[in-house]
């Protein structure tokens, strides 16, 4: 049997249904929406997961599930050696967001991550604290800021929810979040 894990609910779930059936691979959808098992129309070997988009690629890491839709971001962050464990079989056309740096407007002098760097520096000798970056994104985010760019004096803010909220709320100075327009993180 094989396991095709799909998100649970919301616009990813019906992208990844559409997607499916324009593929000729129609899911059969329990009746009772509590329900995480589901099959493809006249295919007996494989069985459908409803999981989180998150949770999907924990699953794939372990062995738990065989194929997967969900988000590149979130393989890349939960599995720390992806490559070795997943493969990208094929991006689809939906769900499509980046994972960007964001500092505050205020910051006019901040175009550049080597701009942030000196910044950073400074916040220290300034403020006496590192400088405090929002992310649900642990390691992509200390994999950008320290090994590719080499900034070390930041400490990173667990954001579970409304990261692009944390420097209005003086929990942090910095983001580091997925958009697909940037207009919540300009709002904010």
């Amino acid at each position: 049997m094989i396991t095709l894990a799909i998100p649970s609910k919301g616009r990813l779930k019906e992208q990844a249904l559409e997607v499916l059936a324009k593929a000729g691979l129609a899911v059969s959808l329990p009746g009772d929406e509590r329900k995480y098992r589901a099959r493809i129309e006249g295919v007996e070997s494989v069985e459908v997961a409803f999981l989180s988009a998150s949770e999907i690629s924990g699953e794939i890491g372990q062995g738990s599930v065989d194929l997967g839709i969900t988000g590149e971001d979130l393989l890349r962050e939960s599995l720390a050696d992806w490559e070795a464990r997943a493969e990208i079989v094929a991006r689809l056309a939906f769900g499509n967001a980046d994972v960007v740096v964001a500092v505050p407007d205020i910051w006019l002098d901040v175009d550049t991550m080597a701009d942030l760097d000196d910044v950073a520096a400074d916040f220290r000798q300034r403020h006496g604290r590192r400088l405090r970056i929002a992310t649900k994104y642990w390691r992509l985010t200390q994999q950008f800021f320290s090994q590719k760019h080499g900034i070390q004096v930041y400490r990173i803010v667990e954001s579970l929810g409304a990261t692009e909220g944390a420097p209005a709320a003086g929990l942090a100075d910095v983001v580091v979040d997925i958009t697909t327009s940037g207009s919540t993180l300009r709002a904010n």
